[in-house]
């Protein structure tokens, strides 16, 4: 039985070799690398420049706000889904547009908030007038709550749905009010779903390199773009596996920081 379980396990250990350690070993590889070829260390050096320190805060910054504004919507959001009737199919229409292309939601809100789209017209008719929406920050981070709220409620409500429904109802016995039933019960216990979600949020929030460029027209620079233009652009690929490096060890450092700590009791 033991060895049949073994046979069962290559193909998830093939694929963790292929497509998760070898690029990432090729990354460490190439970040050795200078733009013409010779090995060198000199990118390790480069990214503690003010310029790439820079641009870790600035990526670090975005990637907390849009976690922020996600979290804030989605945990009301996923509270009120519990108590609908039909919050499976409430659930599925959420998750719906996380299955559309990326590029094809991007290009969307290019027309939504371009000069002649419907937020301007809505500005318009309440009398604010025409604005300039995109290529500015509100709709950088717009777009990316958009696109990452999903990824938030859906632990957010996992965690919601199981909770247990006798501890609200004896929070409520003994006096306590919505907001400290809330603050003592509800929230410690779905804690978990919370730090799950914003690790579906925040970490690839910190490579956003498409929404940059099409809604923040580059206005909003990160660690994601300055590796797409290192590979693309300059053909730098030293310097962009450089960035790939440190960007891989931030997320394995908030995935420790932010995972679960259980407790197995015997």
């Amino acid at each position: 039985m033991k060895n049949r379980v073994k046979w069962y396990t290559i193909p998830y250990y093939l694929w963790i070799a292929l497509f998760v350690i070898a690029p990432v070993a090729l990354i460490i590889y190439y970040s050795f690398f200078d733009i013409e070829g010779n090995f060198t260390l000199v990118n390790y050096q480069k990214f503690f420049t003010p310029v790439y320190i820079k641009m870790t805060l600035s990526s670090f910054w975005y990637a907390f706000l849009i976690t922020l504004f996600s979290l804030l919507i989605a945990y009301p959001t996923a509270y009120f889904l519990t108590k609908t009737k039909h919050k499976q199919l409430w659930l599925l229409l959420i998750i719906l547009p996380s299955w559309i292309n990326l590029l094809l939601k991007a290009y969307a809100f290019l027309g939504i908030f371009g000069t002649y789209g419907e937020a301007n017209e809505l500005l318009e008719f309440v009398g604010i007038g025409k604005k300039q929406i995109l290529f500015t920050d509100f709709s950088f981070l717009f777009v990316s709550v958009y696109i990452f709220i999903p990824f938030m409620i859906l632990p957010i409500f996992n965690s919601l749905e199981k909770l247990n429904g006798s501890l609200l109802d004896a929070s409520q016995d003994l006096g306590a009010s919505t907001w400290v039933t809330f603050k003592r019960v509800i929230f410690p216990l779905t804690i978990d779903g919370v730090k799950s979600g914003c690790q579906a949020v925040f970490i690839p929030a910190l490579s956003l390199f498409m929404i940059t460029r099409l809604i923040a027209g580059n206005r909003v620079i990160t660690l994601g773009t300055a590796i797409e233009q290192h590979f693309l652009i300059t053909q730098d690929w030293g310097m962009g596996s450089t960035i790939a490096v440190f960007l891989i060890m931030i997320m394995i450092l908030i995935m420790i920081l932010t995972g679960s700590k259980r407790r197995e009791h015997k």
